[in-house]
């Protein structure tokens, strides 16, 4: 991977380069380096931007977080839309990520996924891919204001939204399902998957006035039933989300400080538990 200069507003050491897999070529950000002798859990993380907008500049504080929280991160600058590509590209990287594991972040590290709004969904799905791969294993998944009803009609969006006539989430997933059965696909949009079983444990993070608020915790608690494990945490302070976890700068995230201990929390709670 080539080197290039961190990030101006983040305190973090990231490195940018060019990956080909799948036959296609993916921009990723790595965050944070190996200490000798150390292993460290390595993420595959998803920016936001409800499919419609962001880039690896907009993922950068919550990669951030993870990084400060102890991880090794590759953070991915995914197709937009539509499915299944940004799906299929996620995918891919978290193969490759999987494959340079003990290179990234030593012998036997654990692998995760994150994301944050449309990114929570993309993590999500490709969750959902390994598990019917069977590979790779997968330590957690962390979501974070999850994208994950199309529907976009739950009490929590509607009440964040008011009045408007525009909504960028119902623009963004009328941009990401390219035809009507594409809603259908449990990738697509895993809060509506039937099968859930065989799911790594997920950390889910909302706002309390977060218009993905009830989706979120709707899934955590289908997740719960299926007798998986699940960590839910609702910020009260936590204003302007998901919007303030896609700006560059860990300094304009509300909670900064909370979010990062639950990841650290989160990675502890799942090192305790047996490699797969």
């Amino acid at each position: 991977m080539s080197a290039t200069s961190a990030v101006p507003s983040s305190p973090s050491v990231c490195t940018d380069s060019t990956l080909t897999v799948a036959g296609q070529e993916v921009a990723v950000r790595v965050y944070g380096s190996k200490p000798a002798g150390q292993v460290l859990p390595l993420v595959v993380h998803f920016h936001g931007g409800a499919f419609v907008s962001g880039d690896l500049d907009n993922g950068c504080t919550v990669a951030s977080l993870l990084e400060g929280a102890g991880a090794r991160v590759v953070s991915v600058a995914y197709p937009l839309s539509p499915f299944p590509q940004p799906l299929e590209t996620g995918y891919a990287v978290l193969q490759w990520a999987y494959k340079q594991r003990t290179r990234l972040a030593g012998a036997g590290a654990q692998v995760y996924l994150a994301g944050e709004e449309a990114g929570g969904n993309l993590a999500a799905g490709v969750a959902l891919m390994a598990r019917d791969q069977s590979h790779p294993p997968l330590a957690g998944q962390i979501l974070l204001s999850p994208m994950l009803d199309p529907c976009v009609g739950t009490p929590s969006l509607r009440a964040a939204t008011g009045t408007a006539t525009a909504c960028k989430w119902a623009d963004g997933w009328l941009k990401f399902l390219g035809c009507t059965r594409d809603a259908e696909h449990p990738y697509a949009v895993p809060g509506a998957a039937q099968r859930l079983a065989g799911l790594p444990p997920t950390l889910v993070l909302v706002g309390s006035d977060d218009p993905m608020h009830d989706e979120a915790l709707a899934y955590a608690a289908r997740l719960e039933a299926a007798g998986l494990s699940v960590t839910r945490h609702v910020f009260n302070q936590a204003q302007q989300w998901p919007d303030a976890l896609l700006q560059p700068g860990t300094r304009a995230c509300p909670c900064a400080d909370e979010v990062q201990e639950q990841f650290r929390r989160f990675f502890e709670d799942s090192r305790c538990r047996p490699s797969p």
